[in-house]
């Protein structure tokens, strides 16, 4: 009995040692990567945006480069406890804001009993205000905006309504029209799924029903289609380590993170943007018949993306007018490009800084 309660106590503290040496580590790689660059810039702050206390980090090498705001998609889906891995890439040639949205990730956790309701109005409101934000604190006349899925048509919709206040948008994972997309993705799962009696029966099902059809049951065929079939979100393994990313993430503590993965885990987003989810307005969102871009228009799209459908993505790019645009196309690669392929991304993203900075 005293040697298994030797052994207990012996393992125990291996236990312990192991954990402590996990923790410093962690801590090491935390104060590396929260180091500011020489002549450069990394803030964190939460601003007062609309009402609300919104989380944002600004990072770049070289103040004087043109501002680059990144719209998260979801609506609601924050990517703070990882993004800083693939958003870094981009800094020698932006200063790249990251800014969880309402409601969303370091936000969210500012604000966990906010129930005010989301809507178009107030997301464009948010948009406006964090622009005005920027351009203020960072002596900017004009910024740039790369938004993804949802944050792209967030981020378009912004472009097209103020032109004054913004001097380049870049949409990757491209959304442009929710029931449009919808339509052709069960159009392309039909043809995925044939001589598989079991899934054309599902397909048909969720096809024929209300399209966008937002609930839970409707995204989780939706999604179980698309992995089944190789077009899911992350349609091969990440170039970096998202375990890593999030070990060492100078923006989240522990606590932090063991309760924004709890709530991504349990619910997903907040209840809020499921009610909104629910309404026409967002079941409606589109921007087909807006086509005139006053700014320069960039796609960054996977030629493997049904969840934001490239095709249609690529039919309202040959439609619009913009001073300069142009599409980028990443072969066999799905709806989570930047966080698969960062590296493919950034080398986009750079290009398109260095046509920009030669006009």
């Amino acid at each position: 009995m005293k040697t298994f309660k030797k052994i207990i106590i012996i393992a125990l503290c291996v236990i312990l040692g192991l954990i402590n040496i996990a923790l410093d580590v962690r801590i090491v790689g935390k104060v590396i990567n929260s180091r500011t660059p020489k002549g450069g810039i990394n803030k964190s702050l939460c601003v007062d945006i609309n009402g609300t206390k919104q989380w944002i980090n600004i990072y770049g090498k070289d103040k004087n480069n043109p501002v680059l705001l990144y719209l998260h998609g979801g609506p609601g889906s924050a990517t703070s406890y990882v993004d800083y891995e693939f958003t870094r890439k981009w800094s020698d040639v932006y200063t790249v804001v990251t800014w969880d949205q309402r409601a969303a990730g370091k936000s969210w956790l500012k604000n966990t009993k906010d129930t005010t309701p989301i809507n178009l109005d107030t997301m464009m409101e948010d948009g406006l205000e964090m622009t005005e934000f920027l351009r203020n604190s960072l002596g900017k006349d004009k910024i740039s905006i790369i938004g993804h899925s949802w944050g792209s048509i967030f981020g378009a919709k912004l472009v097209l309504a103020h032109p004054e206040y913004y001097d380049c948008y870049i949409g990757t994972g491209m959304t442009v029209d929710l029931i449009e997309n919808e339509i052709r993705f069960w159009e392309a799962a039909k043809e995925w799924a044939k001589g598989n009696e079991e899934d054309e029966q599902l397909i048909e099902k969720c096809a024929s029903g209300e399209i966008p059809n937002m609930s839970v049951e409707y995204i989780k065929v939706r999604t179980e289609m698309m992995n089944k079939y190789g077009y899911g979100m992350d349609s091969e393994k990440s170039d970096y380590s998202m375990m890593a990313a999030l070990f060492f993430n100078p923006y989240y503590n522990l606590w932090d993170e063991i309760k924004c993965l709890k709530f991504a885990t349990t619910q997903g987003v907040a209840e809020t943007y499921y009610d909104w989810d629910a309404t026409d307005e967002f079941k409606g969102l589109s921007i087909l018949d807006e086509t005139e871009y006053k700014v320069p228009y960039y796609n960054i799209n996977g030629d493997k993306d049904y969840q934001a459908n490239f095709e249609l993505a690529q039919d309202y790019f040959d439609s619009i007018k913009a001073p300069r645009k142009k599409m980028f196309l990443m072969k066999d690669m799905a709806h989570g490009l930047m966080e698969v392929r960062s590296g493919e991304f950034s080398d986009i993203v750079h290009e398109i800084a260095a046509m920009e900075s030669s006009k």
